[in-house]
């Protein structure tokens, strides 16, 4: 039930497993909005499910010795999800208007859907948490940005340290042998600094890390991307900010001008009256 020839998929696909789109971009036609819908209503279930199969997947890998009963019902509920999200795709399908494209722009649901040894890989709904969190956090895209590194750097992560684990630990010159050394590998994996205390012997554990590391990479290159985002507009806002100021420094100051100058008008048309007034008082 759970062979490990998912590891590599769950850390690849997480990088690359796409959002539910719900708004009303140009090539989200009015036609797919039976499909939209479906999609809306079918999330939390989904990412439910999608909690549920991560647990079950968890268990059966940091406890290899459990009960053949205990093991029995966990492989049963995950065959149960991978039916529900072949039900989902299906019905997804269905629903679609140009169902070519919908293919096109599902291939990884159809791979997992249509190869039952790889059903694991539907965890990767988990992704959609990142995008429910976005929506309800209506950030600035650097806000958004850090909650899908974080989110993506978290089951990436925890999904390649049981990946390695399980094809590990059973080898005789297996150097990761439990989950709390498969999370230090997976650390200096992703960060790629590579301290080399553990590394993966099997065939399967390097293909893993080989997909970890592209991972890891990616989200480097995003943290960095966001970083100086982040400087440029603080750095540009500034200078934004001064020159607008400076703007409406000049424009105060002219208004300043025009009022003096009124003032001015005013005084020499008060000192004129008072000169005539004397002027015909003398006289009087």
């Amino acid at each position: 039930m759970c062979g490990p020839a998912q590891g590599v998929a769950v850390i690849m696909g997480a990088m690359s497993a796409e959002p539910v789109r719900t708004d009303n971009r140009a090539d989200d036609e009015p036609d797919e909005t039976r499909l939209r819908r479906w999609e809306q209503r079918t999330e939390w279930p989904m990412i439910a499910l999608s909690v549920l199969f991560f647990a079950g997947y968890a268990w059966v890998v940091l406890e290899p010795g459990m009960d053949r009963g205990t093991r029995s019902t966990l492989d049963l509920g995950m065959w149960l999800v991978w039916a529900a999200f072949a039900a989902d795709y299906l019905v997804r399908l269905a629903l679609s208007r140009r169902r070519g494209r919908f293919v096109l722009r599902n291939l990884f649901d159809l791979v997992v859907i249509a190869v039952p040894m790889l059903r694991q890989l539907r965890v990767l709904r988990l992704v959609m948490v990142l995008v429910l969190i976005n929506r309800r956090i209506q950030a600035r895209v650097r806000g958004q940005v850090v909650a899908y590194v974080s989110g993506a750097t978290l089951l990436v992560g925890v999904s390649a340290a049981l990946a390695v684990l399980q094809v590990e630990r059973d080898h005789p010159d297996g150097m990761i042998t439990n989950f709390g050394d498969a999370l230090w590998w997976t650390m200096t994996t992703i960060t790629t600094v590579g301290y080399g205390d553990y590394s993966p012997v099997t065939g399967q554990g390097k293909l893993i890390a080989t997909g970890l590391m592209l991972a890891g990479i990616a989200l480097l290159g995003v943290v960095t991307g966001s970083i100086a985002s982040w400087f440029v507009e603080k750095f540009g806002g500034m200078e934004e900010s001064e020159r607008e100021s400076r703007q409406a420094d000049a424009v105060r100051a002219e208004e300043l001008r025009g009022e003096v100058a009124d003032l001015r008008a005013e005084i020499t048309a008060l000192r004129e009256q008072l000169v005539g007034a004397r002027t015909d008082d003398s006289r009087a």
